[in-house]
């Protein structure tokens, strides 16, 4: 067996960038697909949080992660005529420090811009053909023809093609957590600046936030939903049809919101879903980040898992004279890191979009206890214990 020279990254969003640093860094040679014509831009809200941050640190992004802040401070449960029902602030819910949040967009470029000296970007390309053989991989992409390389990563996000191509049919390793999520920009005039603000009936919730990072209000849908509908998988004017029906007549901003949205530059919507496998290596292809371990919005760690499997990924490769080594010893760290992360998105939907008015009323007067609401969001939490469960230094 000879050592990884050359990698194939599916995917040029968190989890790509971030590895092909980390490669450079080891002396790898990475090469980064892109089925989009250029960086993805925009976004709604992201965090980074625990041994994240101390990934992005060694990289040297850590004071440009900061400078991108949100700045949001406060979220407001509000009712239909928008009144504020209560609420709490940022700093009750982050008490350890160790969360910064900003914009997926922001967070993609920071990653992207130092790797563009030394990796190779093939945009509004993808992989179509995936052929293994003991010592190299054959990969036949869309356009521009077949190339071989000794490692393909699949970065490619919760829909994967790189997992489907080699893995098998996303069904077989994905687990709905109970409902569907919306979002999209609309005008500024809509939304709070600074604040997030949120509305609830039985099943539903819409949000509105605005940063100073960004023109434009997020709009925020929720929908829970105990069983699959395939909603997701439709095209985005039958998904904006759904939420039409959904949410017309609810209240709050709901008309306006869903008169915007049919013009918004950045329509996204899908399941809250994770995904669990029980090996992300077959040969020379592995997954990284939500292509092989997505762990929901729900859990608000999905881009510290790819930042952090990124790090972990090509340290095991530069410390491994194979790559089968390298692969076993990537997923024996990570996993119990990504297991504890995705343990503790099983009650996001019930805290965004309780099922009942009961739940609801439950739901805040929990907020209201606002001293409890800040011990619980201490760095003795599940979500604070599992973003620093991972010594990044350990053999």
């Amino acid at each position: 067996m000879t050592a990884v020279r050359d990698v194939l990254i599916s995917g040029a969003g968190i989890a790509g960038p971030a590895l092909a640093h980390w490669l450079h860094h080891h002396g790898v040679r990475a090469t980064v697909v892109e089925r989009s014509p250029r960086l993805r831009q925009g976004g709604y809200a992201v965090d980074l949080r625990g041994v994240a941050l101390d990934v992005v640190e060694r990289m040297g992004l850590l004071d440009q992660v900061i400078a991108h802040r949100t700045e949001i401070d406060a979220v407001d449960l509000v009712d239909a005529r928008g009144r504020r029902l209560t609420g709490f602030s940022s700093s009750q819910s982050s008490q350890d420090g160790r969360s910064r949040e900003l914009l997926r967009g922001d967070l993609v470029r920071l990653l992207h811009e130092p790797t563009t000296e030394y990796t190779e970007y093939l945009y509004g390309d993808s992989v179509a053909e995936v052929e293994q053989t003991p010592d190299r991989v054959h990969v036949a992409f869309e356009r521009t023809g077949s190339r071989e390389f000794d490692l393909v990563v699949g970065a490619d996000g919760l829909h994967s093609r790189t997992r489907r191509l080699v893995f098998g049919p996303e069904e077989e390793h994905r687990r709905l957590l109970g409902g569907y999520i919306g979002i999209f920009t609309v005008p500024d005039s809509l939304g709070p600046d600074r604040r997030v603000r949120l509305f609830n009936l039985p099943g539903r919730g819409m949000g509105l936030y605005r940063t100073p990072r960004a023109e434009g209000t997020k709009a925020l849908f929720l929908i829970s939903s105990p069983q699959e509908s395939g909603i997701d998988r439709l095209p985005p004017e039958e998904q904006k049809r759904f939420l039409r029906r959904t949410f017309t007549g609810i209240g709050w901003e709901s008309d306006t919101v869903l008169a915007a949205m049919e013009d918004t530059p950045d329509f996204y919507f899908d399941s809250v879903t994770q995904i669990r496998m029980d090996t992300w290596s077959a040969g020379r292809v592995t997954l990284l980040g939500d292509a092989g371990y997505c762990p929901s919005p729900m859990s608000g760690q999905g881009s510290s898992l790819a930042v952090v499997g990124a790090y972990v990924l090509a340290r095991e490769l530069a410390r491994h004279d194979d790559h089968n080594g390298a692969l076993a010893a990537y997923e024996r760290r990570m996993r119990p890191f990504v297991e504890g992360n995705q343990a503790i998105a099983g009650t996001g939907m019930g805290f965004l979009a309780p099922r009942t008015r009961w739940g609801i009323v439950a739901r805040d007067l929990a907020v209201r206890a606002a001293p409890l609401l800040a011990r619980s969001s201490g760095p003795g939490t599940r979500l604070s214990r599992a973003a620093e469960a991972l010594d990044l230094d350990s053999p």
